[in-house]
């Protein structure tokens, strides 16, 4: 029996949060689920970043059992998939849309949407959209995280994978040294910084500075390794380089693919994480986590950060759920983040415990897995 074909189309804006998405989805629903796949990325050196063996120059390879295609202007003249994903409202070309409506039986149209914790999601889940000329339907797919929604991205042995390595000293020992990281010293925090810009980092790294015990901060390179360069009046800075200053070390480490930002999550006591695909890959890491959410003028930002909050903090403590909820304000353009955070270290222990029930509870409601039950639905 052949294989049930799947297009993805990404335009990639910035970030990488987009093109990090539909690379996750593209390889399990490819490698898990054996579906045809192709994923269409509109700026390959991007996408490169997530995929080093991607040769930018070709509009067709493939890659990791996905094949890639290169979103030109043009599209070629394809036979359209059984099921389409436009990833974030991004516009699929004309032709192809109509193509769809032509196919027998016709495409499966889904329009994935940004993940959001906000009640209305569950609402709007799967509502179609009927085209204003064609016979054809677009329906709007939320990830989320409760029943009512589609769920989050959850490769099938991830957690069995972090429990081993969470619970091996040494392939934790092992992992540190692949990075030219020192081992762990007695009452040492280990600390993964990734961020947009922020205001709060001076104070942050301050209280690291002078906090009472050692801080290793990990800092991908990134949008927020400027600032932390200027901190210690670095004028530059790349993977590699090394600063220390009073109770505070930092490691910058190159950006890297997907699997390895994983273990980096996995092996660290403390997360900061920004967007959507890393706040996600935080929670499957079952460690205390900080989320910078992408900031909008209009403020609804906040909105959708307490949504998650309220969520994830529910059955904790209300000493330990207003410290999470204080910690994330003052993360995300609030004030007094240095005592803010004297607080959460303190509360990481309990945080720490109910992460591992947390990410147990959302492994529950695989996206993939939704979708491809939609599919057949839907069919």
């Amino acid at each position: 029996m052949q294989a049930k074909s799947c297009d993805i189309f990404c335009s990639v804006v910035d970030n990488y949060g987009d093109i990090g998405v539909c690379w996750r989805l593209a390889r399990q629903l490819a490698n898990e689920h054996g579906l045809q796949v192709r994923l269409w990325v509109d700026d390959l050196r991007s996408f490169g970043k997530l995929c080093p063996e991607l040769d930018v120059e070709l509009d067709i390879q493939i890659c990791r059992g996905v094949e890639i295609r290169h979103w030109v202007s043009v599209l070629p003249a394809v036979e359209p998939a059984a099921l389409v994903i436009g990833a974030f409202a991004c516009d699929i070309p004309k032709p192809y849309v109509e193509a769809m409506a032509l196919r027998q039986p016709k495409s499966v149209w889904l329009n994935l949407e940004y993940l959001s914790a906000e009640d209305w999601v569950e609402g709007c889940h799967q509502l179609p959209s009927p085209h204003p000329t064609l016979p054809l339907s677009k329906y709007f797919f939320f990830p989320g995280f409760t029943a009512k929604t589609g769920g989050l991205l959850l490769e099938h042995d991830l957690l069995v994978r972090r429990e081993a390595f969470q619970s091996d000293a040494s392939a934790q020992a092992e992992y540190w040294h692949s990075l030219g990281v020192p081992q762990r010293v007695d009452g040492e925090l280990r600390v993964s910084l990734f961020g947009y810009e922020n205001e709060a980092m001076e104070a942050l790294l301050t209280a690291w500075e002078h906090g009472s015990h050692l801080v290793t901060c990990l800092l991908p390179e990134g949008r927020a390794l400027p600032q932390v360069a200027t901190f210690f009046g670095a004028s530059t800075a790349s993977a590699g380089d090394e600063w220390q200053r009073g109770n505070l070390r930092v490691f910058v480490l190159p950006f890297v693919e997907q699997e390895q930002y994983d273990l980096l999550l996995w092996a660290c006591d403390v997360n900061f994480v920004r967007g959507e695909d890393s706040c996600v890959r935080a929670q499957w890491a079952a460690k205390p986590f900080i989320w910078q959410i992408y900031p909008q003028h209009d403020g609804v930002h906040l909105e959708k950060l307490e949504a998650l909050r309220r969520l994830y903090t529910a059955g904790l403590p209300e000493e330990t759920a207003q410290t999470v909820q204080k910690m994330w304000l003052s993360w995300n353009g609030g004030q007094g983040v240095a005592t803010v955070w004297r607080d959460f270290a303190a509360q990481r222990m309990v945080l720490a415990k109910h992460g591992a029930g947390w990410a147990q509870r959302l492994s529950q409601n695989s996206l993939a897995l939704n979708l491809l039950d939609f599919l057949r639905r839907t069919e």
